[in-house]
């Protein structure tokens, strides 16, 4: 008898196509939900009769109280290697296998970018303006060159976008809470020692810190306040970061020029959430990872992962 596998919340359609899953047909029965359960009880009714789910980062939290009401699971794939809203202690003392696959930094790297480069030139409204027959030449952009781009943590993804911005010409400056003025210097980067100082002298902050109870909130009202009236946030890594609260206050009364935001508290993003309408907001639907690259090495390594699995020799488990 086949193991029966669901692979949730495939907005796109496209697990069964990013990947080679023929290995699996004589073993494992593969169904895709494409829509988000946000209920519990359709959800499980969804699953229950499944060995195997494959998740898609955080959308589905796989808590201990959930874990209890699929007595049937074995084995949990998740795209990257890190997964909080996944109870891996829990499911482990439920005999449940729970692995990763790996994850590239470059497309949250240049999305980033997009978000940026769009702020900076309007590149929305001028788009919409032009399409509509409005106005040619509607706004002035900002200019790149010169400006001071502040980037919250300086890892794998951080590091990227300090390159590119350097290579436009721009001053770039990090702060995180482990960062040093060592490492700085060894990607080129000025080292801000005070968070609210590099939040008061860029132009531009870009966050890209993992969202932990040690940094979540990190970017609240003293920081927002902190920004000039010219400069702009971009939040690609994870919206816990952020107060979300503040940054409503300071996009609408005007503490900061506006926002980039690719990630929300609540995915999808509500149809009534201000942020869906707020002008000075450039919001999209949690692009960062969302590349062919990508899709290919997260279905292509969770067809490994159940392989192995199968085969008794688990790999990528996440600790």
């Amino acid at each position: 008898m086949k193991l029966r596998c669901a692979v949730l919340d495939d907005h796109q359609g496209v697990a069964l196509t990013s990947a080679d899953w023929g290995p699996l047909a004589d073993r494992v029965e593969v169904r895709v939900l494409r829509e988000h359960l946000a209920d519990r009880d359709a959800l499980v009714a969804a699953v229950a009769d499944c060995e195997v789910l494959v998740v898609m980062r955080e959308r589905t939290p796989l808590d201990a109280a959930l874990l209890d009401r699929l007595p049937r699971l074995r084995l949990v794939v998740t795209s990257g290697m890190r997964n909080a809203s996944v109870d891996v202690a829990a499911a482990r003392a439920r005999g449940i296998t729970v692995c990763g696959t790996a994850s590239s930094s470059e497309p949250p790297a240049e999305l980033t970018w997009a978000l940026l480069l769009g702020l900076a030139r309007h590149v929305p409204a001028e788009a919409s303006s032009l399409r509509g027959g409005g106005p040619w030449q509607s706004t002035v952009g900002a200019d790149l060159a010169g400006r001071t781009l502040g980037l919250v943590g300086l890892g794998k993804i951080g590091s990227r976008v300090a390159r590119v911005g350097l290579a436009f010409g721009m001053d770039v400056r990090a702060w995180s809470p482990n960062l040093t003025e060592e490492r700085a210097a060894g990607h080129g980067v000025g080292y801000v020692g005070d968070r609210r100082e590099l939040f008061a002298g860029a132009d531009f902050v870009s966050l890209h810190l993992v969202l932990s109870e040690r940094t979540r909130g990190l970017v609240g009202e003293p920081e927002l306040r902190a920004m000039r009236p010219h400069a702009y946030l971009v939040n690609t890594s994870r919206a816990g970061l952020v107060d979300g609260g503040a940054l409503l206050r300071a996009l609408r009364e005007g503490w900061i020029a506006g926002a980039g935001l690719d990630v929300f508290e609540t995915e999808p993003l509500p149809l009534d959430d201000p942020l869906r309408s707020l002008p000075n907001v450039l919001a999209l639907p949690h692009l960062g990872y969302v590349t062919e690259g990508n899709y290919g090495r997260y279905f292509g390594q969770a067809v490994e992962d159940i392989e192995a699995f199968l085969a008794g020799t688990p790999v990528r488990e996440l600790a």
